[in-house]
């Protein structure tokens, strides 16, 4: 055991943790109309609470439990045969087993801003659940765990180079979130502005921290690498923070502050998958690139395919992890083959097992509430609390 690498770990951990709670429950419930807040809180924290059980009982296993082609087996669900003593390379497993149970935690949760402000909570639940074992887990084994995207054995040269997670994460989420989206169909209501911009701003400050510990955290130890991952991860967040803005306010005459720290998270999202193979320079290429697609990818989901993608996950991150992940290659850090076979095989099965995941859930518990749940809010209908008592 490294006991430098093992510190650094534990706090990249925390850092990761943080991102889902409270910070994407901050960003994304800033995002929705003010009686529908609480609703959003529900879903992040009881995703969080659920994944973290399902990762003990069996998704670390599936994901990093042997060297399968197809996923890790079950020989290590509920952490059969890990103790304090055990390693993963110079780390305890434990800890491994925990810095990766925040990457399953926070890759569902990503795709509650698709369904946000009219679907069941019970769908919620079952829905990610399951998808976390189906999609997310054995995704995880074919890049990181050892499995068939890992190395040269499907494209006959280097294996998918995803650093951390803009396939995993970004591209499967994505891709869900826009299933789920247009399996629900558009809300009543869908040109509501964000209710608390404030709040947007403190949950997206909070994701850009945690980030840090995301893509640094991801080189497993406290070297050089994960060093020039967190300075390429910052760098690429502020250039499309900045390119966001700055397209908004030439084509609408205004830069606000959604916008702005929108492009903060597009800029994060592309750097996820090169933030371990590249230089600043590249980071300041790919960060100003995703800040001006993303918007576009929003404008196009939106108004051109008619989809209610409610908080824009596929257009942010989608295609933020897809263009980061195609960038591996264009740098020069990564096979052409490799990069764009694995979008493909990653994004077809995302899709198909995703859409088959979202009717058999639906056969069991309702996937949308009822008309007039979705009018007066979720926060009181379903879960009986208002966020704001606006009579006092």
């Amino acid at each position: 055991m490294n006991a430098a690498d093992t510190a650094f770990i534990l706090i990249a951990t925390a850092l990761v943790l943080m991102m889902t709670l409270p910070g994407l429950a901050l960003f994304y419930g800033g995002l929705v109309r003010a009686r529908n807040v609480l609703s959003v809180f529900m879903h992040c924290f009881a995703i969080a609470a659920l994944m973290s059980l399902l990762w003990l009982a069996l998704g670390y296993s599936i994901a990093f439990g042997g060297p399968g082609p197809f996923w890790g087996g079950l020989g290590k669900a509920f952490l059969t045969g890990v103790t304090t003593d055990s390693l993963s390379g110079a780390l305890p497993e434990v800890l491994f087993f925990a810095f990766q149970m925040t990457f399953a935690i926070i890759t569902p949760a990503l795709i509650v801003g698709a369904y946000a402000e009219r679907v069941g909570f019970g769908f919620v639940l079952l829905f990610s659940g399951l998808w976390m074992l189906a999609v997310y887990a054995p995704v995880a084994h074919w890049i990181w765990g050892g499995g068939m995207l890992s190395d040269g054995r499907i494209f006959g040269t280097m294996g998918v180079r995803d650093f951390a997670g803009g396939i995993v994460v970004h591209e499967t989420a994505g891709l869900a979130a826009l299933m789920i989206a247009i399996a629900l169909g558009p809300r009543k209501h869908k040109t509501t502005p964000p209710h608390n911009p404030g709040m947007v701003m403190v949950g997206a400050a909070m994701l850009w921290v945690g980030w840090f510990g995301f893509n640094g955290g991801s080189a497993l130890a406290a070297n050089g690498q994960a060093a020039m991952a967190i300075t390429v991860t910052h760098l690429s967040a502020a250039a499309a923070s900045l390119s966001w803005a700055l397209w908004e306010r030439i084509k609408f005459g205004r830069a606000s502050l959604v916008g702005l720290v929108t492009g903060t998270i597009a800029g994060l999202a592309a750097i996820t998958p090169a933030s371990g193979y590249v230089g600043p320079l590249a980071a300041l290429l790919i960060g100003g690139v995703a800040g001006i697609l993303c918007q576009e990818a929003v404008l196009i989901v939106k108004n051109r395919l008619k989809i209610d993608d409610t908080l824009d996950v596929f257009a942010v991150h989608g295609i933020g992890g897809i263009f980061g992940t195609i960038m591996v290659a264009a740098l020069g850090a990564g096979s052409w083959s490799a990069q764009l076979g694995g979008l493909a095989i990653v994004g077809a099965w995302t899709v198909l097992a995703s859409w088959a995941l979202i009717r058999l859930c639906a056969l069991v518990l309702p996937l949308r509430v009822d008309l007039e749940t979705e009018v007066n809010g979720l926060d009181l209908s379903v879960h009986g609390e208002r966020a704001y008592d606006l009579t006092s």
